[in-house]
């Protein structure tokens, strides 16, 4: 049976709309009717260079992973949902075996099935495949992009709340205004930080970031000709706890950015026994004050996706009205315009010149508004 028309990366640029056979659910798992999906810096990463890091594209492969769905199809042993259920969707299947499952790690699962990761498909399709523990009901007073946008609000829990483990009354600060720094900026202020530091850039990012979740922006100076980046980071440390009145620095950096001067920058800004987490992708190997680290007992962590109890807790400050997820999204597209919306996405604005922060894609035949 072929009903489930997909958006499938099929080389570096070249992407088209393809007929796929429904796939078949097994007794633990649910065939999903997906109804809104966001785009992901990494889905644009495999358009444009076929890979990141080890996982490259070598076969066609269905993009997307940040959806929200309708429960189509349930497996025989399948207690916790029932067709008709609205979702979101957890899209990583760990094996459940290897020490890193059992151990309450699973984002560390070396046989991850993760969605539209080579080689595997993802979820812009009428239908996907998950095990059932792996959706999670949406509370009535939560719309289907709510439950999109999940997926990059839980990467900011799993980094704030679990990896960091923010507590209130903490001074955070978030490197990078883009759509995972706003979720680590929305959690740790849902988390009750007496102060939230939005680090960018650019000028238009940082107003934002002070609309949304930020209590206090900072805009680094432009580096001096001869400045070793090392420096330069130094310096610009140094300036912003002069003008944020943070002598000792910060209790927590979340570097959202992965550009080698925030790193380091964010390594002079954490106060001695602080706590830095590497949340953003960027170059592959950085410059780091490694004895400045060892000195002030820095506690160095990297976070990558979402672990245990991660999506859950999202949906529940969500669901609380704690962090709202709204006004992130910025721009809707049908299933057959989804050409479109990598291009915006991919421009970080669209042809009238608004910034994009999250894109929507609506499922085949579904409506582009809110669901």
């Amino acid at each position: 049976m072929s009903d489930n028309p997909s958006f499938v990366l099929k080389a570096i640029e070249k992407v088209e709309y393809e007929q796929r056979p429904i796939p078949e659910i097994s007794d633990n798992e649910v065939l999903i009717e997906v109804k809104k999906t966001g785009i992901c810096g990494s889905d644009v990463h495999y358009l444009v260079h076929g890979r990141i890091g080890d996982f490259v594209v070598e076969n066609p492969m269905v993009l997307g992973h940040e959806s929200a769905g309708v429960i189509s199809k349930v497996g025989k042993k399948v207690k916790n949902v029932k067709p008709g259920d609205r979702v979101a969707m957890e899209p990583g299947a760990t094996c459940r075996v290897c020490e890193e499952c059992k151990r309450g790690r699973y984002e560390l699962c070396a046989d991850m099935v993760f969605a539209a990761t080579p080689p595997y498909d993802g979820t812009l399709a009428r239908y996907y495949t998950l095990p059932s523990d792996l959706v999670y009901l949406l509370p009535d007073n939560l719309t289907l992009e709510d439950g999109a946008m999940m997926e990059p609000l839980s990467v900011g829990v799993h980094s704030v709340a679990n990896i960091a483990d923010v507590r209130a009354n903490q001074t955070v600060a978030v490197f990078g205004c883009g759509p995972v720094g706003l979720v680590c900026m929305a959690v740790a202020k849902a988390l009750g930080a007496s102060r939230v530091i939005a680090v960018d850039i650019v000028p238009g990012r940082l107003e934002f970031a002070k609309s949304y979740a930020a209590t206090d922006t900072f805009q680094p100076p432009a580096m001096q000709p001869g400045q070793s980046k090392v420096q330069y980071s130094q310096g610009s440390a140094a300036a912003m706890k002069k003008q944020l009145g943070l002598p000792k620095g910060v209790d927590v950096v979340v570097d959202a950015s992965g550009a080698e001067v925030s790193i380091q920058t964010g390594v002079f800004l954490a106060k001695n026994g602080g706590t830095y987490v590497q949340v953003g992708m960027g170059a592959p190997e950085v410059v780091l004050p490694i004895t400045l680290m060892l000195t002030k007992e820095l506690i160095f962590k990297g976070s990558f996706r979402y672990g245990p109890g991660d999506y859950q807790l999202a949906i529940d400050l969500v669901s609380q009205g704690k962090i709202d997820l709204k006004p992130l999204i910025t721009h809707r597209f049908a299933f057959t315009d989804a050409v479109k919306a990598f291009q915006v996405t991919r421009q970080g604005k669209s042809d009238d010149g608004k910034g994009v922060i999250k894109a929507i894609i609506s499922g085949p035949d579904v409506d582009v508004g809110p669901l």
